[in-house]
């Protein structure tokens, strides 16, 4: 039809679409009631308490209030970033991070796929169940296990005796501090973390599979050929979230794992603002370091979507 002799387009009348609105409110009523208590959760912990962070920019006194402190601007930030430990703390953190993306990002893939080609129900589960274990002890339970394990009278010690070596001082060892971390945070998290993917698992077609096998592909061809870029998708958005939290490290095990002499290697951003903020009393300091740290994760996060988003795809949004 001639774009000149075309009929103008109908419109709705704003009733109803008012109408429809509520009609499919009625409709999805349980669904947005159980949003509800989310949304109030977030609000109330999350968005509310934001207005705290205004004390990054005041010097802050408990008794003059929020609203009434001297502000200061960005001299908090300022003097973060001029202070001679800023670039321990950050080498520290960035090296925490790194090896957590390195190590503990890719153990639960690595479990999934291995739990995958099992093909006794029996064992798969008694593996599943042995290693989703440490997930649910609290981090001061795991903390304090690998204080046992590691003391001088361990077991890793007395069995490095056993074999004729010399007992270690394993935490208050520097250089041995992040293995130590690293490893406890595998051992923790590995299990739980393959839930996901095994569901994603679940989803693969069966029959991709024989169609590699009658092409005369083997198990690892199929792993790589077929498994792994199925699941891709997931691995993406899973990495895209691990990198909102990069310089969040597990500082709550760093705090129960480190002392004076493992500083050089074990402090991190957050456990200088557990110091400075909490034990120090310095909350506007504290909370300027806080800040620095999100904005930081954020354009991370930006950062990293965008390149995965060229590269697979697949994105945040």
């Amino acid at each position: 039809m001639n774009e000149l002799h075309r009929p103008p387009a109908r419109s709705i009348p704003t009733d109803k679409l008012a109408g429809g609105r509520r009609a499919i409110i009625r409709r999805n009523k349980h669904l947005y009631l159980m949003f509800l208590l989310p949304a109030i959760y977030f609000v109330v912990f999350h968005y509310i308490p934001m207005v705290g962070n205004l004390i990054a920019f005041q010097k802050y006194n408990i008794v003059a209030g929020l609203f009434n402190s001297k502000w200061v601007g960005f001299a908090n930030f300022k003097l973060f970033l001029s202070d001679p430990y800023f670039w321990k703390l950050l080498r520290n953190t960035l090296m925490l991070s790194m090896l957590g993306l390195v190590f503990i990002f890719p153990a639960p893939i690595m479990l999934a796929l291995l739990l995958n080609e099992l093909r006794s129900q029996l064992f798969k589960r008694f593996v599943q169940s042995v290693a989703y274990l440490p997930h649910f002890l609290s981090t001061v339970v795991i903390a304090g296990m690998v204080v046992n394990f590691l003391s001088y009278d361990g077991i890793f010690n007395q069995v490095i005796h056993w074999f004729g070596g010399e007992h270690i001082q394993f935490l208050n060892d520097p250089a041995l501090f992040r293995s130590i971390y690293i490893g406890s945070e595998v051992w923790q998290q590995v299990g739980w973390g393959t839930i996901i993917y095994l569901a994603a698992l679940t989803g693969v077609d069966p029959h991709l599979y024989e169609a590699a096998k009658m092409d005369g592909a083997n198990r690892w061809k199929q792993v790589v050929n077929i498994t792994i870029p199925t699941i891709f998708p997931v691995i993406t958005i899973l990495f895209l979230l691990n990198i909102g939290h990069f310089l969040s490290v597990g500082y709550e095990k760093i705090l129960l794992l480190y002392n004076g002499s493992t500083y050089e290697t074990a402090d991190v951003i957050q456990t200088y603002v557990y110091r400075i903020g909490l034990l120090g009393g310095d909350l506007s300091y504290s909370s300027a370091v806080g800040i620095f740290q999100s904005v930081v994760a954020y354009f991370l996060v930006i950062g990293a979507n965008r390149m995965t988003r060229r590269l697979g795809g697949t994105s945040l949004w």
